[in-house]
């Protein structure tokens, strides 16, 4: 992978079941869509955010990939929404209710979108621990499209009160 590679990431969570058996599933599935090497984050334990009372802790991760030259941020989209689907994961309607799995596309090289099915980059990414954490991990320099700074940075901004390594994710073999 060239370092002019555009470089797609995900952001995982679950709190629902064996969480960390769910974010290690979905990882081997979108992986399996990587050009090259799959970077993975560690296991985070966060607490919810905006979710309704009682929810349980989440385990997030992020995941890193070089997407096949035919992949669009749609398609790309579409696949992780499968993946869900696969998973087990019903929609109650509930905003931020539990569920066995989340896949978030937050960034998909510099490409930006506004529509009704996407928007990239995530729109709250930079103000969430829980993902910018396990981002910081694989890529503490990568800039968001529209923001000013590093995700390391943004991550020191806002602190990490909430959010702790658990265990490493995956290792991932060169292809």
């Amino acid at each position: 992978m060239t370092k002019k590679s555009k470089m797609a990431y995900v952001a995982l969570g679950a709190n629902l079941g064996d969480s960390a058996v769910m974010l290690r599933r979905a990882v081997v599935e979108i992986a399996a869509g990587s050009l090259g090497k799959a970077v993975g984050s560690s296991l985070w334990r966060t607490e919810p955010v905006d979710c309704p009372p009682g929810s349980s802790p989440f385990l997030n991760a992020a995941l890193g990939i070089c997407p096949k030259p035919d992949t669009t941020p749609e398609s790309l989209l579409n696949d992780l929404l499968a993946i869900e689907t696969r998973l087990g994961r019903t929609r109650s309607g509930l905003p931020n209710s539990p569920r066995v799995i989340d896949l978030d596309l937050i960034a998909f090289g510099d490409e930006t979108r506004h529509t009704s099915e996407l928007i990239l980059p995530h729109p709250l990414a930079h103000e969430r621990a829980f993902v910018l954490a396990p981002l910081a991990e694989i890529a503490p320099e990568l800039v968001l499209p529209g923001q000013l700074c590093s995700v390391a940075d943004l991550l020191n901004l806002i602190g990490q009160v909430g959010v702790s390594k658990v265990e490493p994710l995956i290792h991932f073999n060169d292809r």
